[in-house]
């Protein structure tokens, strides 16, 4: 591996900080997760439901 085929360390300028560059093959930007996938966790079809589920989501504990 040849020392240009790896990431650097830059200086920022008027900072004691330094960045990495990116790494060979990837993308300087990030990428958005999963477009169009809903985020809310409680709809309909997002996990597996077991015979449990009902009763944990009611169940409280005893100091309430």
């Amino acid at each position: 591996m040849s020392s240009s085929d790896r990431q650097r360390i830059e200086r920022v300028p008027g900072s004691r900080r330094v960045r990495l560059t990116p790494a060979p093959g990837t993308a300087p930007e990030p990428v958005p997760a999963d477009e169009g996938v809903d985020a809310d966790p409680t709809a309909e079809g997002t996990a597996a439901s077991g015979p449990n589920d009902e009763r944990l989501k009611e169940d409280v504990p005893p100091h309430y």
